[in-house]
């Protein structure tokens, strides 16, 4: 099976995507994450104002199949979440890499992006 994975974003080895603009990380889960999950039918996420800590966890997602926490791609304050998410968590089936985006974080360190995984490594990571 093939899975998503844009090239313009970088990832977590626990299945997290993170994109940034201006500063502001956006963070999801992955397409294979979603996949492996199945149907999603509860999220937990983070309230505005919170600070999140690289590589730790930060929610959860609760699929028919199991629950699952969530972890930080980088760590920040919590500047948006994704309410639309409370009301249909299925979004992070249907389209977890715009729609089902879960929180926006302005960044505490850039650097932190070295870290992470590019799209060639996670695919091969997946693969």
């Amino acid at each position: 099976m093939s899975f998503d994975v844009p090239e313009d974003l970088r990832y977590l080895e626990s299945h997290e995507w993170v994109s940034v603009d201006d500063g502001v990380a956006r963070i999801g889960i992955t397409d294979f994450a979603q996949d492996e999950l199945g149907d999603v039918v509860f999220v937990e996420l983070p309230d505005e104002g919170d600070d999140v800590t690289a590589g730790e966890e930060f929610g959860v997602v609760e699929s028919i199949k199991a629950v699952s926490d969530v972890y930080a791609p980088v760590s920040g304050t919590v500047t948006a979440v994704n309410e639309s998410l409370f009301d249909e968590p299925e979004l992070l089936n249907e389209d977890p890499f715009d729609a089902g985006w879960m929180l926006e974080v302005e960044l505490a360190d850039e650097g932190e992006l070295d870290d992470l995984l590019s799209a060639d490594d996670y695919a091969d990571q997946i693969a």
